[in-house]
């Protein structure tokens, strides 16, 4: 005579083996890394967009009373153009018989506006110094733009459904000409220090349970006037 089972056992049964076999299969079955996603039309012309780094140095010959009047205003023109490209570091490349001049030299960049810590002197390697010159300058990045409008096709020919040759070079090339510092498309720049004072002040109200925001400013009311003008 054939046994039954009640429904709800069969139920069970069939569960519990489902389980058993999804574990083994993940205990076997090895795990497949997601396939890297391919770059857009205009993810692949942002790509083509190359930064560069230059030299912006300038020569000052060694005197031994010191810097020049032309020597000190080329030097107030390389700290502008410093500001300007927001340099990291301004190097002062001296000879074995210009550590006077070098020094003088940093000063001169100091109070023209270097932060102190970004103006550094190196020496001059002998072997490739030529002539006794103070080299005095930074490295900027200049982005190449990439030229747009070199293939055309035709636009209405849209039956692949697919981007034109071109689409998406403009935006890159603008973006890359507007960029103020090309460095900020190779990496980011670095984060300012905290302002530990103030958040003193702030923590210091709420520990007190006190309003923690700025006082408001009468003068920044939305009133209307109502002076006859």
């Amino acid at each position: 005579m054939t046994r039954r089972f009640p429904v709800k056992t069969v139920l069970k049964t069939s569960l519990w083996l489902a389980a058993v076999a999804g574990l083994s299969a993940c205990a076997s079955a090895p795990s497949v890394a997601p396939a890297p996603q391919a770059a857009t039309e205009t993810q692949v012309w942002a790509e083509r967009v190359k930064v560069t780094p230059a030299a912006d140095e300038i020569l000052l010959a060694v005197h031994a009373t010191g810097l020049s009047d032309n020597q000190r205003a080329a030097l107030q023109a390389l700290v502008g153009r410093w500001l300007q490209a927001e340099g990291r570091e301004l190097t002062i490349t001296a000879p074995a018989n210009a550590g006077a001049m070098a020094v003088q030299a940093r000063e001169r960049l100091i109070f023209l506006g270097a932060p102190a810590a970004q103006v550094r002197i190196v020496g001059a390697d002998p072997a490739a110094a030529a002539e006794p010159v103070l080299r005095v300058g930074f490295t900027r990045y200049e982005a190449q733009i990439p030229k747009c409008g070199q293939a055309w096709e035709s636009l209405t020919a849209t039956r692949d459904n697919k981007a034109y040759e071109n689409f998406g070079c403009a935006v890159a090339a603008n973006m890359a000409a507007q960029v103020a510092n090309p460095e900020d498309l190779v990496r980011p720049r670095e984060a300012t220090p905290v302002d530990a004072g103030r958040r003193d002040v702030v923590m210091g109200k709420y520990r007190r349970g006190e309003i923690t925001s700025s006082p408001r400013d009468s003068q920044a009311d939305g009133s209307i006037s109502k002076a006859i003008p």
